[in-house]
């Protein structure tokens, strides 16, 4: 997929019929197409002619399109199609309270389902110009008072989380400005990523920086003083992973580098 601009738009619709509709809403517009239990979101511009079926791994293997697995608390697919390699990932609930209902969210309307949000905030991050997964569609299945979920973004690249470079080699200096830099671009327009950590910073095959996984994520005042948290969790995620991991290619000298580089972006 290119760089395309995308937006988004509410339809409401019966259980009787599956088809679109288009609800303009500042300058995004989004396809909601509900059939049934199932609600699925694209893009308006979106040129794939995405189904149901593409939320399913086992319908991406019976066409032995399945080209990687990403084993963490669930599995991520990635998948051939025809414009590229697609990433399926299912919402699944974390910590005490993810052992009791693994992936049920209480649903209490369309907009206020973590897959609605986190969709929606891709395809506006993305319009922006920031370097984040470009977003394919979403899934929604609602039944009685639970939904689950699931996401597919298009896959980047070559693309390396720090962690798993971390324990390989030590990042270099231009490599540490850049993260430095590309997480002060998304503050400076008032991104919140929920869970910034070491997992969630990918660096592609031609070093670009990007972030993924921002379910939970928002949209806050540029620089707010909420963002700072998002420096502290991070500091914390490469300190747990050194302790962690023996040979691991980090140290405050390193972390006081990406902070200055941040800082000097701001």
């Amino acid at each position: 997929m290119t760089n395309a601009q995308w937006s988004i738009t509410p339809v409401y619709l019966t259980d009787q019929a599956c088809y679109t509709a288009k609800n303009h809403g500042k300058s995004l517009m989004l396809n909601i197409i509900h059939c049934g239990h199932h609600t699925l979101l694209t893009a308006v511009n979106n040129p794939l002619n995405i189904t149901q079926d593409w939320f399913s791994p086992e319908y991406w293997q019976r066409k032995g399109a399945i080209i990687a697995e990403k084993k963490g608390r669930s599995t991520t697919w990635f998948f051939d199609y025809s414009n590229g390699v697609g990433v399926l990932r299912h919402y699944w609930r974390g910590g005490l309270i993810g052992k009791l209902l693994s992936d049920q969210y209480l649903y209490t309307g369309l907009k206020n389902t973590r897959t609605y949000k986190e969709y929606q905030l891709l395809i506006e991050l993305h319009q922006r110009g920031l370097r984040v997964a470009v977003p394919l569609a979403a899934k929604i299945t609602v039944n009685k008072a639970v939904y689950r979920g699931d996401l597919i973004t298009e896959s980047i690249t070559g693309a390396e989380s720090l962690l798993e470079i971390l324990k390989q080699r030590p990042l270099s200096v231009d490599e540490i400005t850049d993260i430095g830099h590309t997480i002060a671009e998304f503050h400076q327009q008032g991104v919140f990523h929920a869970d910034l950590n070491i997992n969630n910073i990918m660096l592609d095959n031609s070093g670009k920086v990007y972030l993924i996984d921002f379910d939970r994520g928002r949209l806050v005042t540029p620089l707010d003083p909420s963002l700072k948290g998002n420096i502290q969790r991070l500091n914390r995620s490469f300190i747990k992973e050194k302790r962690r991991n023996s040979g691991f290619f980090w140290d405050s000298k390193q972390w006081q580098q990406f902070f200055n580089a941040y800082q000097s972006k701001l």
